[in-house]
């Protein structure tokens, strides 16, 4: 078993010390031979913005493979949808558990996304440290 997630893309742009790479996301069922006709597959184009020091050895259109480790994907998915739903879920019972009041505990629930958010986009710059890809030559 495989603890890397890996993705072929395409060198989209290159900065110093970052390099940007166009993939494609798709669903489980995208290869499937009635994908065309079916609403279930989906493709997404996604950009990801890999941190590198040799960012010059990258020119735009070469075909890479981004690599994170599978911690990177749960750690993503714990900042990105458990601890959301947690805050929900835990602001939601106790408003509703002081006030009474379910409008008041719904408006609650959302409204303790608000600074969750912000909180996120402030300690980006850490993130991106926990929540880092590498690029590996492609074939």
């Amino acid at each position: 078993m495989s603890n890397k997630i890996k993705h072929n893309g395409v060198v989209d742009g290159v900065e110093e010390g970052c390099v940007r790479v166009r993939i494609l996301q798709s669903s489980a069922c995208s290869a499937c031979k009635v994908a065309a006709h079916c609403n279930a597959s989906e493709t997404k184009e996604k950009i990801i913005e890999v941190q590198v020091a040799d960012a010059v050895k990258y020119q735009l259109g070469d075909s890479v493979v981004v690599v994170a480790d599978t911690a990177v994907g749960f750690r993503a998915s714990m900042y990105g949808y458990l601890l959301p739903l947690l805050l929900m879920v835990v602001a939601l019972v106790t408003v509703l558990k002081i006030t009474q009041s379910e409008g008041y505990a719904a408006v609650s629930a959302l409204g303790i996304l608000i600074p969750y958010y912000i909180g996120l986009y402030l300690l980006r710059n850490k993130l991106r440290n926990k929540l880092s890809f590498s690029l590996e030559p492609c074939c």
